[in-house]
């Protein structure tokens, strides 16, 4: 090693991953060990640092390039001694000049404080916090304020952000990208129009809202600023909302069909979601390439009073017309759904797969979906990945049709009742699949399905049924 020349040397050591292995060749030579000082940019540390602000101060000092850093309290108890507070976060940014990517889970013992030494760390231009508890708005306020190249913030369970200051600057700065806002009981849907022109620069948004407070965040004054105010969402090119209520003509409906750039829209149990908002996404997102609808029935009757609030295949039919590069289909409907009240048809399913190049289908409780629409996928030249998941209309002659699939390389079977292990006997032995995946299906063995793939995961846990 000691006539390798520096270029080579350092090319080997790049291309060791594995953060144990690098911390075995780092101790194979004293040469080794100074490269690997200088080549270190990710940490990720978590329970077993003790004491945790002497240890990340030993870190930092060996690791002075470092540029993501990943600090993770899952599984924490006080037996393995205290948390990194945040003297810690004073040693991070005081040590580590680089600091672009921080990664905050648990760490229960970080405060506002904490963050207020953040505001120094001028590179950072991602943050993620996941359950930090003491962390309140005024915190998040003065990291976005001295931390001016911010374009990744996710914020998860953060219980305490009633401030929103910080939301209205961050619109301000105009250079936020990436904005992820799970489970913070305080934010509701209205209070994002608080981004202002920074819309114009977001390219992926999530929002979640605890399902145990979703119908007490109630629409303040300012959620009417929706109406008069023009949503530039141009350059959106991702959006998720899950548990959001959406009212017509207000919040996040406004968003809705303004996306000219979408690609992917996950929409999981958003109550309010009409035909109408998804005709208009659908005509606007030419470029969509994914698409994730789990629809509520837990429903509240003034609320069904007041909206038809089921989706139809008016629905589908506008995706498949105008979504031409659509390649993944997910849809599901959720457990309290009735098979009489399901909102889309096989017809309605059918038109997408017909019409776009779909790769990945995933279906959980569709009920209308059958044998006659396993038929139809035979001709579906596309299809690559197909997943069945607590679809009962499924037969053993339905599944004996996937060895005529053109194309399939995936199939993943959950839950399904239908099923039993004659509908394997077309698969065994022809090793068509790539993988089968086959999870807590009552009627299938795992003898029945060896030799029907390449590769095989079976698992059998009945609970689900009682």
């Amino acid at each position: 090693m000691d006539e390798l020349p520096e270029q080579l040397v350092w090319e080997i050591l790049g291309r060791v991953r594995e953060t144990g292995d690098r911390n075995s060749v780092s101790l194979a030579c004293k040469r080794l060990y100074e490269l690997d000082k200088e080549q270190r940019i990710y940490l990720r540390v978590g329970c077993r640092l003790d004491p945790a602000n002497e240890a990340l101060a030993s870190l930092c000092n060996r690791f002075p390039n470092l540029r993501k850093v990943e600090i993770t309290y899952s599984g924490w108890m006080s037996k393995l001694g205290k948390q990194m507070d945040d003297q810690g976060l004073l040693v991070l940014s005081g040590n580590c000049p680089s600091l672009s990517d921080l990664t905050l889970s648990y760490c229960t013992f970080i405060t506002d404080m904490g963050l207020s030494y953040l505001a120094s760390c001028s590179k950072l231009s991602a943050l993620k916090l996941n359950f930090t508890p003491r962390i309140t708005g005024c915190g998040i306020l003065s990291l976005v304020v001295g931390c001016r190249n911010l374009t990744i913030l996710h914020l998860i369970r953060c219980l305490n952000v009633h401030s929103f200051e910080w939301l209205e600057y961050l619109g301000k700065l105009q250079i936020i990208e990436d904005l992820s806002i799970k489970n913070c009981r305080a934010i509701g849907e209205g209070d994002l129009i608080k981004l202002g022109p920074s819309w114009k620069k977001l390219k992926r948004l999530q929002f979640e809202v605890d399902a145990n407070y979703r119908y007490m965040k109630v629409y303040d004054r300012s959620v009417d600023r929706w109406q008069r105010q023009w949503i530039p969402c141009e350059n959106m090119q991702e959006l998720s909302l899950v548990n959001c209520i959406i009212s017509p003509g207000r919040g996040l409906a406004c968003v809705l069909g303004k996306c000219l750039n979408l690609e992917k829209i996950h929409l999981d149990m958003c109550i309010g979601v009409r035909d109408s908002d998804i005709v208009s996404l659908a005509k606007k997102s030419s470029n969509l390439r994914s698409i994730s609808l789990r629809v509520p029935s837990d429903v509240p009757l003034p609320l069904l009073m007041n909206n038809p609030l089921i989706l139809t295949d008016e629905s589908l039919k506008a995706i498949a017309q105008n979504c031409l590069m659509l390649e993944t289909v997910r849809i599901s409907f959720s457990g309290g759904e009735f098979p009489s009240f399901s909102s889309f048809t096989l017809n309605g399913i059918l038109s997408v797969i017909k019409s776009c190049p779909v790769r990945e289908l995933a279906l959980d409780l569709v009920c209308s979906f059958n044998d006659v629409g396993m038929e139809a996928l035979c001709s579906a030249q596309h299809l690559e990945t197909l997943e069945l998941v607590r679809c009962q209309e499924i037969s053993d002659e339905g599944l004996q049709l996937v060895s005529q699939f053109p194309h399939l390389c995936v199939l993943r079977l959950s839950k399904c009742l239908g099923i039993t292990d004659d509908g394997f006997k077309t698969l065994v032995g022809t090793y068509k699949l790539d993988l089968l995946a086959v999870e807590d299906c009552p009627q299938i063995s795992k003898r029945a399905v060896h030799g029907a793939a390449r590769s095989i995961s079976f698992r059998k846990d009945l609970s689900w049924m009682y």
